[in-house]
């Protein structure tokens, strides 16, 4: 307990709101064109900040030698949001260490002579899909690749992130997700997935990590990306699902990963891509409503009736940022937002957006942009590549999120700020930029 009777987690609470409420209110009294300044994409900054940290890093970095993958990841996924290729020289050495990061029996460790393991194996095949090309995408061993998968695979149908490893959600996820965008996707590694996953979600409606645990943002998304994958999301208590996401974008504008824990920018695409999964799936058959693939038509399942109980999917969101009705509520959000242009139909009901998109990319590049380049978690953090490249990704979330489709562009008032903040639009499933999902989608389909 604190001095006064509160709680050490109501104080760190109170902190951070006074944080971004400062930034919040120095914002609402700044003229118009100070405004968009303050709420401009530092493109050049950020592309900066990437580009010196794939070239060189720091002493510090020594303590994530075995997550090299990742940081390959964060920052090549990071370039490919704003637009930015990386010039030749720089992406032949990141292909080439990617592939000695392939470990001779299939999968990729976090670093050359690692074991393999399936975080660094998504991160690593997510940074080779992003680079694309025929080098690229032909260095990896799908094969030897599978037979790594298969082994990881659990008699409980679950997945282990590595010989005698932890079974979790997370290893759920990167699994089908790798074996999905390589078209290596079967039965057998998809057997028991389901069930696994079923059993992690709690009566809070979210998922956790393993079964009795407490629900997380992270877990969350990876349960359901996973349960969409292998087309059984319709066993998933949906009802429960919203209600539990959308109750964790608080007052700051942005999500936070659990119940009564701080905002964190990260979650800007960890919960943020659950709200942008659901609302393109039926949530009454568990089918897609718009697809993400050029050229597909969108699933036919039965709709709502006219009349029919839709009790249990609520829209908490109405209850936090201070927004109502289209209108601004008081100073700590202080962007409009209207909600009658971004309705979705469900049958004949109509829902609103399941998230406040444009208040999330308000905390986005309010509270978590730096000017000199780099996204943090909060005000008062140091900036880092994960933060960049999960707050980036949540900021193609929202600009995209409301698209009657991922291949029509955003309407100017879906994007904060000035329109050239407009990103790539990413493949929430994934979380790979659109085209380059669609590049490694043909790429292996041929063979």
């Amino acid at each position: 307990m604190a001095s006064g009777g509160e709680t050490v987690t109501q104080v760190e609470q109170w902190s951070v709101e006074d944080r971004v409420f400062r930034l919040y209110n120095l914002f609402a009294n700044f003229p118009p064109v100070a405004q968009t300044t303050m709420l401009e994409l530092q493109r050049d900054e950020h592309i900066k900040y990437l580009n010196e940290g794939l070239k060189q890093l720091g002493p510090s970095f020594v303590a994530l030698d075995s997550s090299r993958p990742w940081l390959c990841y964060w920052i090549i996924h990071s370039m490919a949001l704003l637009g930015e290729s990386l010039d030749y020289q720089l992406e032949n050495n990141a292909i080439d260490f990617l592939n000695r990061c392939q470990d001779p029996n299939g999968g990729f460790g976090g670093g050359p002579g690692q074991m393999p393991h399936l975080a660094t194996t998504y991160a690593a095949v997510n940074s080779i899909v992003t680079l694309g090309g025929q080098k690229a995408l032909s260095s990896i061993n799908r094969d030897k690749l599978y037979n790594f998968l298969l082994r990881m695979k659990d008699p409980s149908g679950a997945f282990r992130m590595h010989d005698a490893g932890e079974i979790d959600v997370r290893a759920c996820y990167t699994a089908i997700s790798v074996a999905s965008i390589l078209n290596i996707l079967d039965d057998e590694l998809v057997r028991g997935v389901g069930n696994f996953i079923l059993s992690c979600q709690t009566y809070e409606g979210g998922i956790a990590g393993e079964p009795g645990s407490e629900a997380h943002g992270g877990y969350t998304f990876c349960g359901l990306a996973t349960m969409i994958l292998i087309n059984e999301v319709n066993h998933l208590d949906l009802a429960g699902l919203i209600d539990w996401v959308v109750f964790r974008q608080g007052v700051e504008c942005g999500f936070q990963g659990r119940a009564n824990k701080l905002v964190d920018g990260c979650y800007s695409f960890w919960q943020g891509g659950v709200l942008a999964l659901l609302q393109r799936i039926d949530l009454v058959t568990g089918d897609r409503l718009s697809l993400f693939d050029s050229g597909e038509e969108e699933s036919t399942g039965n709709s709502t009736s006219e009349g029919e109980d839709t009790d249990g999917i609520s829209s908490a969101a109405e209850e936090t940022c201070h927004f109502k009705n289209g209108e601004q509520q008081d100073a700590s959000c202080s962007v409009n937002y209207t909600s009658s242009s971004h309705t979705r139909s469900l049958g004949n009901v109509e829902m609103e957006p399941l998230f406040h998109s444009l208040a999330l990319q308000q905390y986005i590049l309010l509270c978590s942009q730096l000017e000199n380049g780099g996204f943090r978690d909060k005000p008062g953090k140091p900036r880092d590549f994960y933060h960049t490249c999960y707050c980036l990704s949540g900021l193609s979330v929202c600009q995209h999120c409301c698209s009657k489709d991922y291949d029509s562009p955003s309407l100017p008032g879906q994007v904060l700020g000035p329109y050239s903040n407009l990103l790539e639009p990413v493949h929430p499933l994934y979380n790979v930029v659109l085209k380059q999902y669609r590049e490694v989608r043909e790429f292996f389909s041929r063979s």
